[in-house]
Formats: structure tokens, sequence, C-alpha cells
């Protein structure tokens, strides 16, 4: 197995999960859930750490954990981990992955049913035996057959980031085999969609395609190859890593990454527009009658169309086309784009750096300022923090600010937004914030006209600056809880509230498909990392692709504005409000 900061994370969470599982001490699983934190938020690869030492000097990573991630990187396994798995039924682990399932709850239906496999679990959920047990009812039998629902989805389609983590390690291994010179991703994690169902390559070769595909079955490692056609094929490795694969001459790149890339539904549109200037695009290539157009690069199969190139972020099979027709495409937002990176959690609350490493961080990546917005008190299962405790982190900030130039620290707080629409702490405390992120984390059961009238009050609120994951799905976990977007957006565009897309990966919230709707209200949009580690601030990333996909430019964004506007921002509402 690999034995980056990700797979170790997951060993140890793993580990966490069985000794659950186990009623172990509460501490140790504790540890063992920190640690995995820590480690995926580690400058280095944990190998390297370990070889020259600096791991065992890392706080949260005890003697028992550095013993886990020895014997991880000199065997390629945990033995505590197979231990645990001795002793604990794989499928009690896999009910955890369940959406709302907890410890408890698995332990409870393991013991009065004897259930132990989700196939059990879901026939127990149908017939009612779940239903009757004491603490769960009809509805909890419900949302675990809809969890089930996920997690079987969860099999087929993977998060954008670890989609595009496994198509960047298979490009790099691929564009070194014999007769390859280019390797390139397209698909989905091209076009930055937030689930990915396959990972498609496109490899660019001088040879004819059968000479490419006999050295990739060949290849150390590959568990299954199939030929689809004389160009296509499909390859999976032992390790699980799998891709469509087609390959190309240079001639014809352009085209056949413009089809790797799609969707269909971009792809059915310019076949359709390509007809009529008298040209033909099928068979991933282009042609004039029956002269064969060489196709280079994609700009070319645009530009013969009359038309400019389309970024693959907008090729979704909407109005993108109409757009380019008309030279109305939009100047996309770029990850440069943004002075300021906001939504960053310490050790104060849920996170594991401190104010001065993600500073630090920040600088060396180029943005003017950082705002830290570490949970607020109600949120006790984050750590949320007493007014001290915000007390003693202003006075940090304002030692570090002292202390750095090149980056500005901003007092920030994610403050709950309360069951009734008020926001968390009082007034006066919230007053003397720099900006304030209001989210919702509790009572998510609502229904949608209370969960509505909840989100409305609390853009009234005259100290909110920005409403935090909005919709609150968790990607193949948890759906959106119900709630009216447009009369939000119609609400925050009235009371001047910028709106979040939650960068985390496993959020990704707006949706890049009501991002249209949100501008075209006069909202404007801030990107928010959600990083609980200075790793976490990558994120970003994945937040500027969903920006893209819905068509958005640097001016719809809060945290491109210089420190002073952005601060300006948050005042004026505030002064506003206070008239």
């Amino acid at each position: 197995m690999t034995t980056d900061r990700a797979a170790v994370a997951r060993v140890l969470d793993q580990i966490a999960d069985h000794l659950e599982l186990k009623g172990e001490n509460p501490f140790r699983i504790r540890a063992f859930r920190s640690s995995a934190r820590v480690v995926s938020g580690l400058s280095a690869e944990p190998a390297e750490m370990l070889a020259d030492g600096t791991l065992a000097e890392v706080r949260g990573v005890g003697p028992a954990v550095l013993s886990v991630i020895r014997d991880l990187v000199e065997r390629g396994r945990s033995r505590v981990l197979e231990e645990l798995r001795d002793q604990i039924s794989p499928g009690l682990v896999e009910m955890l992955g369940i959406s709302g399932l907890g410890v408890a709850k698995v332990r409870g239906i393991h013991q009065r049913l004897g259930i132990d496999s989700i196939p059990e679990l879901e026939a127990a959920a149908r017939d009612g035996r779940l239903a009757a047990l004491p603490g769960f009812g009809p509805k909890t039998a419900e949302n675990v057959l809809r969890g089930i629902g996920y997690l079987r989805r969860a099999s087929t389609h993977r998060l954008c980031h670890h989609a595009a983590e496994e198509a960047e390690r298979l490009r790099k291994a691929l564009e070194h085999v014999a007769g390859v010179s280019r390797a390139l991703v397209a698909g989905e994690v091209r076009r930055r969609c937030e689930l990915v169902g396959e990972i498609v390559l496109v490899l660019v070769a001088e040879v004819p395609p059968v000479e490419v595909f006999r050295a990739l079955s060949q290849l150390p490692g590959v568990d299954e190859f199939g030929g689809q056609d004389e160009r296509r094929a499909s390859l999976q490795f032992a390790g699980g890593e799998a891709a469509q694969i087609v390959v190309t001459p240079p001639v014809n790149l352009g085209a056949v990454l413009l089809h790797a890339t799609g969707s269909g539904a971009h792809l059915a549109q310019l076949v359709a527009f390509a007809e009529a200037q008298g040209l033909a695009l099928q068979g991933a290539a282009l042609w004039r009658g029956s002269e064969f157009v060489p196709t280079p690069d994609e700009e070319t199969v645009y530009r013969a169309l009359g038309i400019p190139w389309i970024p693959p972020e907008l090729r979704e099979g909407l109005d993108e086309l109409e757009l380019a027709r008309r030279g109305a495409l939009p100047r996309l937002l770029e990850p440069g784009d943004l002075a300021g990176l906001l939504h960053c959690h310490t050790e104060y609350s849920d996170g594991t750096g401190t104010v001065r490493e993600l500073a630090l961080a920040c600088r060396m990546a180029g943005y003017g300022y950082v705002g830290i917005t570490d949970h607020s008190g109600a949120a006790a299962f984050a750590g949320g923090l007493a007014v001290e405790e915000v007390e003693r982190q202003w006075a940090e900030v304002d030692a570090v600010n002292a202390e750095l130039e090149g980056v500005r620290v901003l007092k920030g707080i994610e403050s709950d937004i309360l069951a009734d629409g008020g926001l968390d702490y009082d007034e006066a405390t919230l007053a003397r914030f720099d900006f304030v992120i209001g989210s919702i984390h509790s009572r998510l059961g609502m229904d949608g006209g209370r969960m509505t009238a909840r989100v409305l009050r609390a853009l009234e609120h005259r100290c909110l600056t920005i409403l935090g994951h909005p919709t609150g799905r968790l990607l193949l976990a948890r759906d959106p809880y119900p709630i009216d977007l447009d009369a939000v957006f119609a609400k925050a565009a009235e009371q001047g509230v910028a709106i979040e897309i939650n960068a985390d990966p496993e959020r990704l919230d707006l949706d890049w498909r009501v991002l249209r709707r949100a501008r075209s209200r006069g909202v404007l949009i801030s990107v928010g990392a959600d990083a609980h580690n200075v790793a976490g601030l990558s994120n970003v990333t994945w937040g500027v692709g969903i920006a893209r996909k819905g068509g958005l430019g640097p001016g719809d964004i809060l945290n491109t504005r210089p420190v002073e506007e952005f601060l300006a921002f948050a005042r004026r509402r505030r002064e506003v409000a206070a008239r």
C-alpha cells in the first residue's frame, strides 16, 4: 500500500473505527482520530519525516501512532489494524460509513438483531425490524436506507479531489510508457465535476495504438486490461486505480481530447454546430466532407467552427456555445485572482494548525490576508470557543500581525446559526470581529419552510458578513437540507451578505448549477477553504473550480478584493444596519 499522508491518515482513522466498535478507551480512540488529522496536514510525507526523526517531534503523534506509521512505512501494512480486523466483523466497520449511524447504534443493531453486514441491515430496515428497536423508529430506518444508497453510489463515484489525485498518479506513470510522448487528463476530472464516475486519460503517441496497449498490458501491477476498440482500452491496477485510456497521434489530439473530455450534451451540441458550418465532428475527428482536418489542439477545432476555445469547466451543454458564438464567454476566476484566503480553523477549535502557521503558509502562497474563523461556542462538537478563548485568540492574532509582514490575519468567527435564526454570541461580541461567517451545524432535519425562515432571519443580522456552506450538503453522504434558495439569494442581495462556495471537496456548497441564479440576483460570492490544517488551504482550488463551472469571474468574488476593501464590505453592513 502507499504510505503518503492521506493513506496513513486513513489507516489511523480505520484503527479508531475498530477501537470504537470494540468499546475501547475513548481517550485512545480520540488520540488516533486526532493523529489522523495531524498526519494529513504534515508538511512532508511520513516516510521522510520518520527517516530524519522529525515525525517523533510533531505534536499529536505519540509513541503508539509513531509505531503504526513505522509499521506502514517498513512493512506496507499495520499489525495493529490487522489484529483489530481479526476481532471485528468487516461488515460492522462498513456500516459506520452510513450517514447517521454512529458506533453506539451499530453496536446496538449487532447485539439486538445479530446483523453484521449491510445487506442484512438493508433487509431489517425494509421489513420493520430496525424501526422496532428502542431509539430507532420508521424515520431512522428510512434514513438508514438512504445512507445505504449513498454508500453504494460512493462505490461507483469518487469525490473530485480523490479522483484528481488518482488521475495525476496514473498520468505520471503512463507518460513514461514506451511510445507515449504525452499523457493528459480528460473526462469529468478535467471538467472539474464534483463527483467523478470514470477517470479518462489521453495518451499521445507516434506509434500505433496497438503497440501502446501491448506496453500497457505488461505494466507491473496491472490487474485487468481490456480493449474497447482500436484506440480505447480500460486499465485497472491491483491497487484499485482504474481508467479509460484513449490513444491518439499528435495530428488528431485536439478532436480526441475534446471528445474524451465531454460532456455528452456539449459534444452533441458541437456536432450539430459543426454540421451547420459544413463540417462533421464524428469518430473523435473533424472532417470537411471526405477530407480529414488536422487538429493538433482543441483551439484548432473550435477555430474551425468559428468560435473561441471553451474552457472545460463550461462544457456542460448549457448556453456555452451561444455565448461563444456571440463572443460573450466570461473571463473565469483563476486561483491567482484571490487576494485573501477565508474560512480557516486553528487548534483553538477543531483545526490542528496555529494562527502563525496558517499566516506563514498563506503568505508563502501569495495571499495578502487570511481570515481565521474558528467555531463559536454553540458548536461544542467542534471545540467551539467561549468568549474568553476568543479574547485569547485575538491577542495571538495581534502578536502575529505585529511580527509578520506581507500578510494580515483577520479576526473572524464561524458563528452557528441557531434554530431560531439568531447568531451564536451576543451582538456586542460579534460586532468586534473583523468579519462573521454564519453557518448551520445543527437541527438539519427542519422542513423547508422553517429552514428558509431560519436562514432569512440570520441574513438580517447586522454582523453577518458571509453565509457559510448554505445548503449543508455532504457529497455522497448527506443531501442538502430543504431550503428556498431563490428567497435566500434575494435576501442576501438586499442585506449585502455574501454567500460562500465552501471549498471543502466533501461539500463544494454552493452547487455550481445555482451560481448563475445567485449572480443574477446580485449576490456576491466568497470562496472559503474551510481549512482545518495547513494542507487544507489547498481546498480553495476546488472552490475555484466550482466558481468556474458556474461561470463566475473575479468581479463576482468577495475575496478577490484587497484586504481594506474586504474589511470595508464587512463594516459597511454593520454601519448601515446600526443607523
